[in-house]
């Protein structure tokens, strides 16, 4: 293929002279190392990157774009680098290649990290220039339409992908009609027996409900002179999967899909809109509930329009989508646009800040997220098209996705705003904070200062951002805190071979951490702390200690001395949840690697057999004087079945300066009844004041603690209330 004609094509005729020859220029240079090299359909290589140039001039994208769309593989495929791209090309071209370029020659575990990886590579690049996901949109778009000459198998692989990822993001950018393409053509490679028998079924109601679509749109043109607006009206086909995607959701059959067909009105000014979206409504009746005002609202994307159903003529219900022609140019072509109508720049900068905005966004998840895996799943759960639309107590609106909660509010507001939130105002009213939020709703976030994010929250949170502020400061609390009880037990470890950590100078904390691969002596503490590393292998590194002889080896990773806590730590130390140990208690603690410490009831059932067989394995532990907290603490309590009995039981809690967590009862309940009741209390002299007062109770037959799991509990159990 000879590169002048290809050149000459009028879609590139919007250039300057010097950039056709520019491009000239990439087109030789990526013919000449793409050399010998053909698709699977045959065509030589040079054939697919001179589509995607192709289609990026049909966007009016600037000929560094174009130039990088020529080159976009030559990284990737041939022996070219990155420095000689941008010796001969420029810095800005090599990055936007760069940033289209896979990591093949880094070695990953499975295809799937190579692939979350990449996506993770592209969408960083995207967000310092847009332009790299919109040379990479092009192309994927060009592979979607050659993907018949691909083996099965990778087609399907190829089409989900750009389902769930290229297409979503080709809606955030505002490119529907490139979306629209990619879920058109997706579908039809992933299902290509239902896209088969559904556009035949399309293509059949076409011909029957021609004279119904003929008659409505001559209405809906004669209306709208009548009322003295000048429009333009054209009729629209709904997309094969548009179609396959209501009759899913709905649970419908073809035949009772009727609105396949709608109409689009461009008018010349915003008040035009409304005045014809008066008109039409005085032609036919709309249909409750289904009327959107995108101009009042935008969509994320920068979507602007009116849209409302009518019942048309033979009781067919219409679509309408109603907007201005700036409005139609930016719903087609989104943030591309900013290129195919430079005039309209001012008019663009909404989307523009919005679209900035989103790839900021994407910089902050970056930072945050621990992998890449985690990075892709926080970006899928951002590019669903549903939305909502609430108000903040100033009245700004904010957008979230369907099912996002008072959470995903708050870290949308700001991050310190999520972090430090406990309660949440809809419409006024309190709220749980995973309370769903809805079209119109006021909210208004209540903080203390003292708050922290809570775990549970990562089980409800909808955004990307909520979920990966979430874990990065769990992962922060839950370093600071491990590297706290890993110096604790580094110090016992240091004294208990007769030396002094306070006396440990610089110079050998700095010998220490470069021998065992660490970066500072905060992530050997946090080691320490989580069970990665034995304190008492560091306390000899760092006194300069041989390693004891064999003889003596016994037990050189158990702590001589004992561990005290105060149940405050947080994640680094937890409390086993099978025999719920409270101040009192005698208890040991076992270092779980990647958890921290593990504090049991020295009495537990569950541990018998490992402090038989692993004594080393454990840490004597003691509990501190000073125990600000409330513990957790189960009792079973067998109690005459009389009416009242459980808010005397609860009385008398509450009187005894206790809390009830849950209950659980018997489910075979005839004379007497067993309650399992978690209640708070701070040690266990007060456990003994309020078990003592559930006593006095005549109703009260047997009371006692539990240490795990009551014989026969969870059968009898029909399930625990919560006071909480």
């Amino acid at each position: 293929m000879a590169a002048a004609p290809a050149l000459n094509d009028p879609v590139f005729s919007y250039l300057k002279p010097a950039d056709v020859a520019r491009l000239g220029e990439a087109f030789r240079f990526s013919e000449t190392a793409h050399a010998g090299q053909t698709r699977q359909s045959g065509d030589p290589y040079i054939s697919h990157p001179l589509a995607v140039a192709e289609i990026l001039a049909a966007w009016r994208l600037d000929g560094q774009a174009l130039v990088a769309a020529l080159l976009h593989d030559v990284m990737e495929d041939t022996s070219v680098t990155k420095d000689e791209i941008s010796a001969t090309f420029g810095k800005p071209v090599a990055e936007l290649v760069d940033g289209l370029s896979k990591l093949d020659r880094i070695e990953f575990q499975s295809a799937e990290d190579a692939q979350a990886e990449n996506f993770r590579k592209m969408l960083l690049a995207m967000a310092r220039d847009v332009r790299v996901i919109l040379i990479k949109l092009a192309d994927r778009l060009h592979n979607m339409r050659t993907l018949g000459a691909v083996p099965l198998q990778k087609r399907r692989r190829i089409a989900r992908e750009t389902m769930e990822i290229y297409a979503p993001i080709a809606n955030r950018l505002g490119l529907n009609a490139l979306y629209q393409e990619l879920q058109e053509l997706s579908f039809s490679h992933l299902y290509p027996m239902r896209w088969r028998v559904l556009t035949r079924a399309v293509k059949a109601a076409r011909g029957n409900r021609r004279e119904v679509i003929g008659k409505s749109l001559e209405a809906i043109r004669r209306r709208l002179a009548d009322a003295g607006v000048e429009a333009s009206v054209s009729g629209r086909e709904k997309h094969v999967y548009s179609t396959y995607t209501k009759m899913v959701e709905k649970h419908l059959s073809f035949s009772e899909v009727h609105d396949i067909y709608g109409f689009r009105v461009i008018v010349k000014d915003v008040p035009a809109c409304y005045l014809a979206l008066g008109a039409l409504h005085g032609l036919y009746k709309p249909v409750p509930g289904k009327f959107k005002d995108y101009i009042a609202i935008p969509k994320a994307n920068g979507y602007r329009s009116l849209h409302t159903s009518l019942i048309g003529p033979f009781g067919a219900p219409i679509e309408l989508q109603i907007r201005t022609e700036q409005m139609h140019r930016i719903a087609e072509a989104g943030v591309a646009s900013h290129w195919m109508y430079k005039d309209d720049s001012t008019s663009l900068s909404d989307l523009q800040k919005q679209t900035h905005l989103w790839l900021q966004s994407l910089l902050e998840i970056q930072t945050q997220s621990g992998d890449s895996h985690e990075f892709l799943e926080h970006v899928k759960v951002d590019l669903f098209p549903d939305e909502v639309y609430v108000f903040t107590p100033k009245g700004t609106i904010l957008s979230l996705p369907r099912g996002a909660t008072a959470v995903d509010f708050a870290y949308l507001v700001h991050t310190d705003i999520g972090n430090r939130c406990v309660a949440a105002k809809v419409n006024g009213e309190l709220v749980p904070l995973r309370t769903e939020l809805r079209n119109g709703e006021r909210v208004e976030i209540i903080t203390a200062s003292h708050a922290k994010p809570n775990p549970a929250w990562l089980q409800y949170v909808r955004t990307g951002k909520a979920r990966s502020n979430i874990r990065h400061f769990l992962k922060t609390m839950q370093y600071e805190e491990s590297a706290a009880l890993g110096e604790r037990l580094l110090e016992q470890a240091v004294s208990a071979l007769g030396g002094n950590a306070a006396e440990i100078d610089t110079a050998n904390w700095e010998r220490v951490v470069r021998e065992v691969g660490s970066r500072a002596k905060q992530e050997v503490l946090a080691d320490i702390g989580l069970g990665k590393r034995l304190p008492a292998v560091v306390a000899r590194r760092l006194l300069r200690r041989a390693e004891p002889a064999r003889e003596d080896a016994r037990g050189s990773g158990k702590l001589p001395g004992r561990v005290t806590i105060q149940g405050t730590e947080g994640m680094a130390v937890q409390l086993a949840t099978c025999c719920r140990p409270i101040p009192g208690d005698q208890i040991v603690g076992s270092i779980k690697k990647g958890q921290g410490m593990v504090v049991h009831a020295a009495d537990c059932l569950q541990i018998v057999r490992s402090r038989r067989n692993a004594p080393d394995m454990w840490l004597d532990v003691d509990w501190d004087a000073a125990t600000p907290r409330l513990f957790n603490a189960a009792i079973q309590v067998t109690v005459a079945n009389q009416r009242g009995v459980l808010a005397k039981v609860a009385s008398e809690i509450a009187e005894a300066r206790s809390n009830i967590d849950s209950i659980s009862m018997e489910e075979d309940r005839s004379v007497y009844t067993t309650m399992l009741l978690v209640i708070e209390v701070s040690n266990r002299k007060h456990l003994a004041r309020v078990m003592r007062a559930l006593r006095r109770l005549k109703d009260v037959l047997k009371i006692a603690r539990v240490k795990g799991q009551p014989a026969g509990a969870s059968a009898a159990a029909t399930g625990s209330v919560r006071l909480t």
